[in-house]
């Protein structure tokens, strides 16, 4: 089969297609033929050796997290999908080094979830990471109805899904995004705040996006909550405040539960570009040159 590969670090063009083996799947796992997946920024870093954190041993490396495809081969061992399902999902594949940009992901059952019906695997793409991170932040905050939440980097994928789910959970929510970002944020229900502003107010949390760091735990009140954006980024806390870090995981379960707030309408989807395997290149140079507004997708 066909995979967007690297087998060394480096810029955008160390990225090539690869023929390498179909993989079967284990106990408690389904083969996935992807019709698209996504470019993360942690992408870029890992592929120009940037990435913080260790890594698998032993390049070349496919990437890929997340995953909207259909259902080709599954363990016996597997009851809630078979063959011909349409799915989304996350691979974490870092750990498991089995990543999305192929023709076949195998995956556990387990980290899947049915598609969203009626929304192309273009833009189904673009929810399993984003909008489990987003989740995760919040589940993480245990906020009741009615807190405030500031959300910095509001405009990105992950900010555009904490907005959503604040407020279908009736929580209080301001964006941080750019001038330019105003009507997509108070679109999602939440008040705006430039990033060009002095930042003011006071709120029962943060999730911290953008990266802002611990100068933002000056506006969340004492015994508030912070989210940072990874766990290297995590500041320690003060008056009381619960500093965690985010750290996405995958839940098919958890993940249905989101697809329902996406057709009902509550969670807007949004594709910033489209990409072949073999201009991959292209994608993240795409992403590298910022201010995108929506998923970066590669298809087969």
């Amino acid at each position: 089969m066909r995979a967007v590969s690297y087998a060394q670090f480096g810029g955008p063009e160390v990225l090539h297609v690869a023929d390498v083996p179909v993989p079967e799947p284990g106990p408690g796992q389904v083969r996935v033929r992807v019709a698209a997946s996504v470019v993360h920024p942690v992408d870029l870093m890992i592929r120009s050796g940037r990435f913080p954190a260790p890594l698998p041993t032993g390049l070349p490396y496919t990437p890929g997290w997340d995953v909207a495809g259909t259902v080709d081969a599954v363990d016996p061992a597997v009851e809630q999908f078979t063959i011909g399902d349409e799915v989304i999902g996350f691979s974490p594949w870092l750990r498991t080094t089995v990543g999305a940009h192929a023709e076949f992901v195998v995956l556990d059952a387990a980290w899947l979830t049915s598609a969203p019906a009626g929304v192309p695997a273009t833009e189904a793409a673009t929810l399993p990471t984003n909008v489990l991170a987003a989740a995760q932040a919040l589940d993480l905050l245990a906020l009741p109805a009615g807190s405030r939440v500031l959300v910095t980097g509001a405009a990105g994928q992950v900010g555009g899904f904490v907005l959503s789910l604040a407020r279908a959970a009736g929580l209080l929510a301001t964006g941080l995004a750019g001038p330019d970002d105003r009507a997509f944020v108070e679109s999602l229900g939440a008040a705006f705040l430039s990033r060009s502003d002095d930042l003011s107010g006071t709120f029962d949390a943060v999730v911290d996006l953008a990266v802002i760091g611990p100068s933002l735990l000056d506006l969340v009140r004492d015994g508030g909550g912070y989210v940072a954006a990874s766990p290297p980024l995590r500041p320690e806390p003060v008056r009381g405040i619960r500093t965690v870090a985010l750290e996405v995981l995958p839940d098919g379960a958890r993940l249905g539960e989101l697809v329902d707030l996406v057709t009902s309408g509550d969670i807007p989807l949004r594709v910033a570009g489209v990409y072949p395997f073999a201009e991959a290149a292209a994608a993240h140079d795409r992403l590298a040159r910022g201010g995108v507004r929506g998923g970066v997708v590669i298809v087969p």
